[in-house]
């Protein structure tokens, strides 16, 4: 296909919008880009394909489901900026972040080594798994996210030899606050023997994240495919760097696939090599078929990350531009001083009215959500600017019914 002008992307109607039309994002204001962007309908061929191949081929399903599920490692090894070389390291995939990273922690010489790092500004995947392991005489400690400058620095110098791991987000999931300098972590965690987990739920899709550029190929990645990415819901990785020997406590059957078909069971517990080693159960395919139909047509596209940083940019641009023009009452809403270049792929405004303002808007057709007194605004590449427009006015509306 030819590629996108981003200008037909900004127009009205939006030159991708048709591509979407099962959810009807021309017709919807639709922000809710940072949670659940809609899904092409390139998905839906997929979702209809998962049924197809399990009703004409029953239990002889699974090779394709295998394939569907190596061509979704593929995208994420992709937007990670791997290529084919051994040291990109391996996938596993699960249903959901959660899961990963339990099987991730199940994995760290916890007896020894008691203490995990990470920060106060954590997705609640991690934030409540870590909150309960303290309820079990774990040590955790949260370096404060604010301020946000130097924030990388502060997390590194929490890392010491009694640390297991640190865990922390390279994209902040409140205020899209971009976390800069994560390699100080990773050579932290390397000098005293810690592993580092970073979650870049809030990265893929939204901004380029090269491991190689940000110095972390030695760090485990998680992230997923539920929000900027159009994957759906079931579509979730864990980046294992190469040479990793750990063995989760937390194992599924799907681990020791090669000990199953040799025979060679029997002694310690077998694990497969690679990301097998942090491999689950049986599953429902059908979100890898989904993913693996969106993750082509992406390609075909060319919605490449810095095609799609660019789009993100105009248009948290656009609503902050917008928003700033209003001269709303600062103590109903207000924008922070972030610098925008600074943020990830939303708009976050502050506002103790943020439960109201959220439903304001939905009374007005405007989708979005709200988190700890912040209004987030979330857009999506198949949104013209008139729909933004009409998202700010409506913005305006809300704020001065509730204030």
């Amino acid at each position: 296909m030819t590629a996108l002008d981003p200008e037909s992307l900004y127009a009205s109607p939006n030159a991708l919008a048709p591509d979407y039309s099962r959810f009807r994002v021309s017709e919807r204001l639709l922000l809710t880009g940072h949670s659940h962007q809609a899904w092409p309908d390139r998905g839906f061929e997929g979702q209809a394909r998962a049924w197809e191949d399990a009703a004409a081929q029953v239990d002889e399903k699974w090779d394709e489901a295998f394939a569907r599920a190596d061509r979704v490692r593929a995208g994420f090894a992709r937007l990670l900026g791997a290529g084919d070389s051994a040291d990109d390291g391996d996938y596993a995939l699960a249903s959901n972040t959660h899961e990963l990273v339990v099987r991730f922690l199940s994995a760290l010489p916890l007896r020894e080594r008691r203490r995990l790092v990470t920060t106060d500004g954590e997705f609640h995947s991690i934030r409540r798994q870590l909150d309960r392991l303290a309820e079990e005489g774990l040590e955790i400690e949260r370096v404060p996210t604010h301020p946000p400058d130097m924030l990388a620095e502060r997390v590194a110098a929490a890392v010491d030899d009694r640390t297991a791991a640190a865990l922390v987000s390279c994209v902040l999931f409140r205020d899209a606050r971009i976390v800069c300098g994560l390699s100080a972590v990773q050579e932290r965690c390397e000098r005293v023997g810690a592993a580092l987990l970073v979650d870049a739920y809030h990265a893929l899709g939204a901004i380029p994240f090269s491991l190689a550029a940000e110095g972390l190929e030695r760090a485990f990645v998680v992230g997923g495919g539920y929000k900027y990415l159009q994957l759906g819901e079931g579509n979730c990785f864990l980046r294992v760097p190469p040479g990793c020997e750990l063995r989760p406590v937390v194992t599924g059957w799907f681990a020791e696939f090669e000990a199953l078909e040799t025979g060679a069971r029997g002694g310690s517990v077998a694990y497969g090599p690679g990301a097998a080693r942090f491999a689950g159960a049986t599953y429902d395919p059908t979100s890898h078929y989904r993913a693996s139909e969106v993750f082509d047509f992406v390609a075909e596209r060319r919605l490449t990350p810095s095609f799609l940083r660019a789009v993100s940019r105009h248009q948290v641009g656009r609503l902050a531009t917008r928003f700033d023009a209003l001269d709303l009452d600062p103590g109903v809403i207000a924008r922070p001083p972030t610098p925008l270049e600074e943020v990830g792929g939303f708009l976050a405004l502050r506002t103790p009215l943020a439960p109201a303002l959220q439903i304001a808007l939905r009374r007005r057709g405007v989708h979005a959500d709200h988190r700890d007194g912040l209004l987030r605004l979330g857009p999506a590449p198949y949104l013209s600017d008139v729909q933004l427009d009409d998202a700010i006015a409506a913005l305006a509306e809300g704020a001065d019914a509730v204030a």
